[in-house]
């Protein structure tokens, strides 16, 4: 009986050799890298090289880098970005709290919000932005970047459909996680000083009175939003920058991707803003017992405002929804080239990134 146990324990010690150094591979790359190069098997060489390579793209810094840029783009944009909401929500005929219309646009709310409320009113929503992008953009990023690696191991591999499927999918997925704090975030822009309560507190409250549907009010819209500017904004913003190189005006510069994302941010304003007003409005409105929705959905928001308020109640808020697409990519431009360069790295067509990351 003996004689046929050494084959499998000695099988047995083979297999956990094997797990240990693939184990070691995947645990410490460079080692199992150089002692493949050491090695005569060139097929294990490959095998571990290609563990090493696939392991290397499943990095921590788009998700770090990418969380710290949105948090700093959202802060120096935001009282233009409330601005967008108070035009928003006003003169609805349906719903008597917002049916004065107090703001002539982006300015005039600007200061009539700074001499009644005072400067910090600007800021009110500030604390739910925050903790949204801190999640939202944090998600967002790490898993555009994540799924674009799936696809294509090179930058220069990429294609315009890739970009578009990965901008659409992970903007879809961290919106709807961080949608509560966007329902938050938008009544209290809304409300301005009349809001009351905490941000936890406030949270709890929503749940108290209407249930999970409340914390995810909005969610379809929001993501349809996505879907619209990631859709209308890239082919524009490659488009724009392919004539400026070649009709000789600009180079392949940071200017050329500036003024290509103005151009772009143009035209995906000019295609979303109508279901950006009815998600700001589906997402403002509070369910109460006895209290219908004023919009359904989409469609029923963008008829309903059309027939009570007209046509171009469907763009209210363009100018600072265009506006604040500037100086979002300006400074998001600037920290994730000092992220990139920190860690002595390029990044190539970075214009096209900062697209997808201030699209949602």
């Amino acid at each position: 009986m003996a004689a046929p146990r050494l084959p499998k324990q000695r099988f047995g010690y083979f297999r956990w050799f094997q797990c240990f150094r693939v184990g070691a591979a995947v645990a410490f790359p460079t080692v199992g890298a150089s002692a493949s190069q050491s090695s005569d098997e060139p097929e294990q060489h490959q095998k571990s090289t290609t563990v090493s390579h696939e392991m290397s793209g499943l990095n921590w810094k788009p998700f770090v880098y990418g969380g710290l840029a949105s948090i700093v783009a959202e802060f120096g944009t935001f009282p233009v970005d409330l601005t967008k909401t108070r035009l928003q929500v006003q003169g609805q005929s349906i719903d008597a709290r917002f049916k004065e219309i107090k703001y002539r646009g982006m300015f005039h709310a600007l200061f009539r919000i700074c001499k009644e409320e005072g400067v910090l009113a600007l800021y009110s929503g500030i604390a739910p932005a925050l903790l949204r992008q801190a999640s939202y953009g944090t998600i967002k990023i790490g898993i555009y970047q994540s799924l674009k690696r799936l696809f294509v191991e090179r930058l220069e591999d990429e294609t315009l459909l890739i970009n578009m499927i990965c901008g659409v999918v992970s903007g879809v997925i961290s919106s709807t996680i961080a949608n509560p704090t966007d329902v938050l975030k938008i009544r209290m822009q809304a409300q301005g000083s009349l809001f009351q309560g905490s941000m936890i507190g406030s949270f709890i409250d929503i749940y108290q009175q209407e249930g999970t549907r409340g914390l995810w009010r909005g969610v379809v819209p929001t993501a349809q939003r996505a879907a619209i500017v990631v859709g209308v904004e890239l082919p524009v913003y490659d488009i724009t920058k392919k004539h400026l190189i070649l009709s000789g005006m600009m180079g392949d510069t940071i200017l050329t991707h500036f003024v290509s994302s103005f151009t772009c941010g143009l035209a995906g304003a000019l295609a979303s803003n109508p279901v950006d007003v009815v998600r700001t409005r589906m997402m403002n409105q509070r369910a109460i017992v006895g209290h219908v929705d004023l919009y359904k959905g989409t469609v029923d928001g963008i008829l309903k405002m059309w027939k009570h308020e007209g046509f171009f109640a469907l763009y209210k808020g363009f100018w600072p929804n265009w506006l604040r697409l500037g100086p979002w990519n300006i400074i998001v431009s600037f920290e994730r080239m000092k992220a990139s360069a920190s860690s002595s790295q390029i990044i190539l067509g970075y214009g096209k990134e900062n697209l997808i990351i201030k699209a949602f």
